[in-house]
């Protein structure tokens, strides 16, 4: 455990931080040759990091694993050993040149196939997402209408006797100002023969 954290800790700041300073002084200053040896430094790095994730899988049992990747980075940037310059011109160099048209057809191929996958995929996430919309609200019509043909006719006709409607509403009222009416007629005639009566009698007297 001490040795991963050793080796993670010299990886980052002497494999990562430290070229990536030079670098940046390198650009700076405009210096061909410091820009070419820091270059060459990273290519090999990036190869090295390519390579650690699956050893870190695979290797990390093996005795002193992690030592010798601190010695090997140390290597890499000793200005004594010029172990990056001398894997990239021995050995990486040789190598990409001879396959660097087939590299940049399997690129070029990659990059049409991708952008292709990437269109199909979207397309068909587009239509999936529509569907499923279109779905969704189906279903939410039809729990509506589920909804509202849950009530039965028995249901109508027990809100309708619940509740009076306006017609009848007005005929008990036409009904009540009717009976109203030929009360009052009653009395008045009733007052009248009582009337006619009082004065026959004074006449009569």
């Amino acid at each position: 455990m001490v040795s991963w954290i050793i080796s993670r800790l010299v990886v980052l700041i002497f494999g990562t931080l430290y070229p990536a300073y030079y670098s940046y002084k390198a650009v700076k200053s405009k210096d061909i040759k410091e820009y070419v040896k820091w270059m060459m430094y990273w290519i090999i790095f990036a190869l090295f990091m390519s390579v650690e994730t699956f050893t870190d899988i695979f290797l990390c049992w093996f005795p002193f694993y992690y030592e010798l990747k601190i010695a090997f980075v140390a290597w890499l940037l000793s200005p004594y050993t010029k172990g990056s310059s001398l894997l990239y011109r021995k050995f990486v160099h040789p190598t990409l040149s001879s396959k660097e048209k087939e590299i940049d057809e399997c690129l070029i191929q990659a990059k049409d196939r991708s952008y292709d996958a990437l269109v199909h995929f979207g397309k068909r996430g587009l239509n999936v997402a529509a569907s499923a919309a279109v779905t969704a609200a189906a279903k939410g019509q039809g729990a509506l209408s589920e909804r509202l043909r849950s009530f039965s006719m028995q249901d109508l006709s027990t809100i309708r006797g619940d509740t009076p409607s306006p017609v009848t509403v007005r005929a008990a009222s036409s009904k009540n100002v009717k009976s109203k009416l030929s009360r009052s007629a009653t009395q008045t005639s009733e007052a009248s023969v009582c009337t006619c009566c009082s004065v026959g009698k004074i006449l009569r007297g």
